[in-house]
């Protein structure tokens, strides 16, 4: 429990029983702590209740609430979600790759075991079927009964496997989908020694292996999206670009760039993306296509899908970014919006 000194006594007259009251309350508050090692950066998130706990065949799991942030998701002491801030990060990791793709019919998400990805790829009317990959179905169990976006798992459109993502996409047929949305863990962390960096399972979706077979499964045209770390950790950043490189070599993909997206409950308060299209005009930003999005995106408002976050502006803005971090990610100078 988070440790505070005693509430002063209002006997005195000093302080009244309101004071009194919230200072007790403050007092019971549970923190969820994160750590960056790396940079030094702790964050705490204050919970008023834990609703739910188990351990899954894989991690830890808890469900807090919040009364600034709703309810929360926690795996292994490591925030993954919560209701209020969740719109940026799953809004953005669905929207930016379905509305790059001129039809998006077939999708497949890898990860995302929350489901709120899912929902969002659900809002487009073009998309006929999604295969939605998930390794440990117990976070999906305690989704499904504590998060409001439970009910994408019941669209027709929608085939769950309980199955790891690497082994999927290795036996998925040739160009098959038309976007693929990896929403998976971190490749690795940093041990307690301050140094030494420890793979993790997840690494293998960031492996060179499983990028090619990405391209494989995508159609002409397809595109693929994965979550690409924080631009503000030195070692992160140092990833973001040697994959954009690995993606970009001998023509693996057409046009490989970052988008940024804000999120106040992750550590450093910043995550991305990198977005991977097979050909080179499908991620293009030029008025001609930025005009298509802003009509695709009005249609899907129009069904009274709102978004919170994601609209055609930040589409096109997400991928300005700090003039240093371009440069390291761009280290060939080649970035054309």
């Amino acid at each position: 429990m988070l440790a505070m000194a005693d509430p002063p006594s209002a006997i005195d007259g000093t302080v009244g029983d309101a004071e009194v009251n919230k200072a007790r309350h403050v007092s019971r508050l549970i923190p969820i702590e994160e750590n960056v090692r790396e940079t030094g950066f702790r964050q705490t998130v204050l919970a008023s209740d834990l609703i739910f706990e188990t351990n899954t065949d894989f991690q830890h799991l808890q469900v807090y609430s919040s009364p600034h942030f709703g309810r929360m998701l926690v795996i292994d002491g490591a925030m993954q979600i919560t209701e209020t801030d969740g719109a940026s990060y799953n809004e953005m990791m669905a929207h930016v790759p379905l509305m790059a793709h001129a039809a998006p019919k077939r999708v497949l998400v890898i990860g995302g075991g929350d489901g709120y990805v899912l929902s969002e790829v659900l809002r487009h009317g073009s998309v006929e079927c999604v295969d939605h990959v998930e390794l440990d179905a117990g976070v999906m169990e305690a989704c499904k009964k504590h998060f409001p976006w439970s009910a994408a798992w019941e669209d027709p459109r929608v085939k769950m496997h309980v199955a790891d993502g690497a082994a999927f996409v290795r036996d998925a047929p040739d160009g098959y989908y038309d976007v693929v949305v990896q929403d998976s863990s971190d490749p690795s962390y940093l041990a307690d020694d301050g140094v030494t960096y420890v793979p993790l399972p997840s690494g293998v979706l960031y492996s060179r292996d499983h990028f090619e077979h990405m391209r494989r499964i995508l159609s002409e045209g397809g595109v693929f999206s994965f979550q690409a770390q924080c631009y503000t950790i030195p070692s992160e950043l140092a990833n973001i670009g040697r994959w954009r490189r690995m993606l970009s070599e001998e023509g693996m993909f057409g046009d490989v760039k970052y988008g940024t997206i804000p999120v106040s409950t992750y550590p450093m308060g910043q995550i991305g993306f990198l977005l991977c299209c097979k050909n080179k005009e499908t991620g293009a930003l030029h008025d001609a296509k930025m005009q298509i999005i802003k009509k695709r995106f009005e249609q899907m408002e129009s069904k009274e899908n709102k978004t919170k976050y994601y609209h055609p502006r930040m589409h096109r803005s997400c991928f300005d970014l700090p003039y240093a971090v371009e440069n390291q990610i761009y280290d060939d100078k080649s970035f054309d919006p």
